[in-house]
Order: structure tokens, then C-alpha cells, then sequence
């Protein structure tokens, strides 16, 4: 397996740049119909605030991790309307359509947009504003779509894998294996990248690796085993000793080790494959310095250990360490561990200290259950690839992320719904995360943008957004404003972090959470409360919204 390093002319190139797909086009007609009855309405003067929020957090757990930031950000620099675009809805909108509002669509951009954010990687909670949108009506509303498909996917990968980093904890790392299954190639490139962010160490994608430096890892399949059917499909078998340069016959070395180690291992040579063995010193000798082989593609314990160690064994006489083996099938706990014993006894049996500790690669259709079942088995895995489970999160397909309309001409406005989950939150806010003083969080407050933050030391009321009864006071150790103003006047407001700055933003953050918050099995709710300025003033508007009944 190796790494691929990034050059600085990549990184340059790849923080300016964006998948081409995502343009204003990238959009559900609707927004494009609504901007249109704005226009003809007369309300291009007017102004919107918009709050873009989930309402449940996913996987049965009590936290989400907010990606998707950056791509957002490009998408706001690089906003307009092309020629093609227009001429492509002159021809796909209704005939009723003035031909001015095309030649007002042309010239729009997200200059007088401002956008306050949680930081990137960060955790977050229900109901709570990930992105606050203000500026021209038409032109935030117009950005909806987009900014929704770009924060969803990303936030549900990232905190997925923030999930399996938790279940398989610091020391073991994490493969994504995910392209073959994922979403297409946007959603393949998409996961690569945000379980990077979210704690895996690595992927196989190989564009994943250009575009964001990622560690690109990976060895061979079952068809590359498969494809050697007996000894003599090797065509070659000389290797050259790393330091001394001598070419000796490999394929001989390693066949005079499998016949000692069958003695040692108690394994019959006639059920190990030989085709399997050919298939091993082909790749040995395609990557001395990088041998990792698929052991299940006949029997792990009767053929694939006993020819894999043979030709581990065999390329440290040439100077050469092995990095391990991967196995895809079968029981993994019991497996891995027949396998650290075997690398065990034969480092002590031939004073090879490092042999001891070959890389134990397991993959499988693995979940994060499977995680934290294999754990309570005792395996002896270092690595998880994971794929189909991580890259398509099928315990929970989407986030759900919406964005709504609060506040329109410094008026501020409220969604009502029978659902009172559905409720929304009305006019702009302020969000304050309330620390207490081990450290931990305790509570996400949204206040009127007016209000006094709330101070260290001071007593401050939080209450539930709907239910009277549930109110606590909080003298917080510590008080943490969410936002920050990231776009504003046309540019950035803030230096935004590598790919690796974001993933040490989820690890530190992640730590501020008590454990019962993070826990699999029913974790319990971190409390995201109000201001009782807010609360009265949402309850007071709802009253004055609600339609009066009559009964007859």
C-alpha cells in the first residue's frame, strides 16, 4: 500500500476549484418559478433572512457533524448565471415569461449575500442554524437547492464516519472502500472525502487521493488470486535482494519455506493452493516493499496463511518486510486472531520481532454494529475496510436538512404546522454553546440577535422551544459563540482550514461531548434550548399567526 503526497501546485488548484456540476442550474425548477413571481411582483428590493437546519439527528444518535461548508462558500464566489443558462431557460420556461427577467437573472451574484456559519466540523444539534442566509430575497431563495444537496450528503458521510471512528477507537484504522457502491461518481468522490474529514485514514478511490491528498491505500482482489491456476503460470520468478542487488528464484525460496512452515503450522501442503501461492509471489515480486495479500479467496487457516507467510518469510531473505494480510469473508474475530497467533509464534520461531505485528486488514459488508460486536469478541484486527454501509449510510439514506424562510424585511416570520416539530424558529438569531466546568458541552441557546450573550458565572434561563414546563437555569463555565460571518460584501470573511484542519475540528470536538451523548445504544439528548425573550416572542407570534376556529 503506499501514499500519495500532494504537490503545492495541486493544493492551490483544488481549493479555487469546483466540480463543475454544482452552478446555479443545480437546482429544483421551483426556485426558479418563485424567483420569477417575485420579479414580477415587484419584490426585487426586497430583502430575506433564511435559516438552513435539520430537525433529527441521524443513526438513532444524538449528534451530527456540519460538513459541507467550503463547497457552499465556492459556490456563493463563483454564483452566475451563464449565456448557455439563460438561453436553456428562455427555451424551457413558459412563453408568459417576461424577457426581462432573463436579462435580470444574468446579472446576479451572491456579492450581497452574508452568510454566518458554524465552523465546519463541528457538532451540532437539531433546530439549530447550521447557515444563516441574508440578503436579496430572489437571490437567496434561488440559492436553496444547491446549498441543501451540499451540506446533506456531506454532513450524514462525515458523520457516519465519525461513528465508525468512535465504535473501532483511536488505535485501529479505517479504509473507505466505498466507490464500487456508492451514488454515482459524485457521491463516490463526495464520501472519499468527508470520512476523511470524519476519521478514516484513507480510501481506495484514486481521484479522491489527486483532488484532496487523501491516502489512497489498496492491495489486490479475489480475480487477481483467481487468475493463477497452478505453479507454472509464473512467468517470472527472479528478485533482486534489496541492498545487495543479487537475483535469486523466489518462487524457490518460498516453496522450501511453505514445506517448513507446514510442519510448524500442522498444515498439509496438498490443501493449500498452489495457484493461490503463484498468485502471492507475482504480486511480492510487483511490490517487495508494499506485499499485502487477500487470504480468502480459497480457505484462510488451510491455504491463505500458510502461503501468505511463506512469501513474507521468503521476502525478508531478500531484504524485504511484508505489511499483511486482508480478509473478506468468514468469521473475522476468530480469524484474525488464528492469524496474530500464527505471525506470533513465527516471530518468536524465527527472531523476527516485526512479524509479530503484520497489519490484520478485515472487510466484509462491515457496519458499525459489526464494529462493536467483533470488539466484544476479542479480534485481533487492525484495519476495517468499509464500504457499501459508510459510503450509501443505510441505516439512514438522508439528513433532512430544510431551509426556511425566517425573517423578510426585518420582519421576522414563522412556519406553523400541526407537526409541532415542523414549527420553525422565527427571525434572525444568535446561537451560544454553554459549557459547563468539566469541559463538556450542555447546551446549544438560540437568543434574538439584540439580546445580551450570556456571560461565564451569570445565571441564564434556557428553555424548551414548545414545552412550557421543561426550563432550567445555566451559570455556564464557559460560553462559545457558534457563529461566524464567512461570506459578506463578495469575499471571505475567514481563512478556511485544510481537509486535515476540518478533521482535527471533528476530533476536538467530539471531545466536548459527554460520552452518554455519543453513546450506540440510546445515547442521551443533548438539550437545545431558548432565551424566555425568544421563547415568548415565538409563542406570541405563533398565537397571532394561528387562524381562530369557530365552532357551530
Amino acid at each position: 500500500m503506499t501514499d500519495r503526497v500532494e504537490e503545492p501546485s495541486d493544493r492551490i488548484r483544488n481549493r479555487n476549484s469546483q466540480n463543475g456540476v454544482i452552478q446555479p442550474l443545480l437546482t429544483d425548477l421551483y426556485q426558479i418559478t418563485m424567483a420569477y413571481a417575485y420579479w414580477k411582483s415587484g419584490k426585487v428590493e426586497d430583502t430575506a433572512v433564511f435559516d438552513l437546519f435539520f430537525r433529527k439527528n441521524p443513526f438513532y444518535g444524538e449528534f451530527t457533524i456540519f460538513a459541507g461548508l467550503e463547497e457552499c462558500l465556492k459556490f456563493l464566489e463563483n454564483f452566475h448565471y451563464s449565456e448557455s443558462d439563460i438561453e436553456y431557460l428562455r427555451k424551457t420556461m413558459p412563453s408568459s415569461v417576461e424577457p426581462e427577467f432573463f436579462d435580470f437573472l444574468g446579472s446576479i451574484t451572491a456579492n450581497d449575500v452574508t452568510v454566518m456559519a458554524v465552523e465546519e466540523g463541528k457538532v451540532v444539534f437539531p433546530r439549530v442554524p447550521l447557515m444563516v442566509l441574508e440578503g436579496p430575497l430572489i437571490v437567496v431563495q434561488l440559492l436553496e437547492t444547491t446549498l441543501l444537496t451540499l451540506v446533506n450528503y456531506s454532513s450524514l458521510i462525515c458523520t457516519n464516519a465519525a461513528r465508525y471512528r468512535m465504535a473501532a477507537g483511536r488505535k485501529l484504522k479505517l479504509l473507505e472502500f466505498g466507490l464500487r457502491r456508492a451514488q454515482g461518481p459524485d457521491g463516490g468522490l463526495s464520501a472519499s472525502k468527508y470520512a476523511y474529514i470524519g476519521g478514516f485514514d484513507g480510501t481506495s478511490n484514486v481521484l479522491a487521493g489527486k483532488l484532496y491528498n487523501i491516502p489512497v491505500k489498496g492491495t489486490h482482489a479475489h480475480a487477481y488470486v483467481s487468475s493463477y491456476s497452478s505453479l507454472n503460470d509464473l512467468k517470472f520468478v527472479m528478485l533482486k535482494h534489496k541492498d545487495t542487488g543479487e537475483e535469486r528464484d523466489m518462487l524457490q525460496i518460498t516453496l522450501e519455506w511453505r514445506t517448513r512452515l507446514s510442519e510448524k503450522l500442522k498444515i498439509l501442503q496438498s490443501e493449500a493452493s498452489d495457484g493461490e501461492l503463484a498468485a502471492f509471489v507475482s504480486f511480492a515480486i510487483a511490490f517487495p516493499s508494499g506485499f499485502t495479500a487477500l487470504v480468502d479467496t480459497f480457505d484462510v487457516v488451510r491455504s491463505g496463511l500458510l502461503n501468505f507467510c511463506a512469501v513474507a518469510l521468503s521476502l525478508n531473505d531478500f531484504g524485504y518486510r511484508a505489511i499483511g494480510i486482508r480478509i473478506d469473508s468468514g468469521d473475522l474475530a476468530y480469524l484474525s486472531c488464528v492469524a496474530r497467533s500464527t505471525f506470533s509464534m513465527l516471530a518468536k520461531e524465527y527472531n523476527l520481532e516485526w512479524f509479530e505485528h503484520l497489519s490484520v486488514v478485515a472487510s466484509n459488508d462491515i457496519n458499525e454494529e459489526t464494529i462493536i460486536s467483533l470488539n466484544e469478541q476479542g479480534h485481533k484486527i487492525d484495519c476495517f475496510g468499509i464500504g457499501t454501509h459508510l459510503v450509501t449510510c443505510q441505516r439512514q439514506p438522508a439528513l433532512g436538512c430544510v431551509y426556511k424562510l425566517v425573517e423578510i424585511n426585518k420582519t421576522p416570520k414563522i412556519k406553523l404546522s400541526q407537526d409541532v416539530e415542523k414549527v420553525t424558529c422565527p427571525s434572525k438569531k444568535a446561537v451560544f454553546r454553554l459549557y459547563g466546568a468539566d469541559g463538556h458541552a450542555l447546551i446549544d441557546l438560540m437568543q434574538r440577535e439584540f439580546e445580551e450573550p450570556p456571560k461565564v458565572g451569570q445565571k441564564v434561563l434556557c428553555r424548551h422551544p414548545f414545552q412550557e414546563s421543561k426550563r432550567a437555569y445555566v451559570s455556564p463555565a464557559k460560553v462559545e459563540a457558534l457563529y461566524k460571518v464567512f461570506w459578506k460584501d463578495g469575499k471571505l470573511q475567514q481563512e478556511l482550514p485544510s481537509l486535515l484542519g476540518v478533521r482535527e475540528k471533528v476530533r476536538e470536538s467530539l471531545q466536548t461531548l459527554r460520552q452518554d451523548h455519543k453513546r450506540n445504544l440510546n445515547p442521551t439528548p443533548y438539550k437545545v434550548g431558548v432565551t424566555d425573550e425568544l421563547y415568548n416572542f415565538m409563542h406570541d407570534l405563533w398565537l397571532q399567526s394561528a387562524p381562530i376556529g369557530e365552532l357551530f
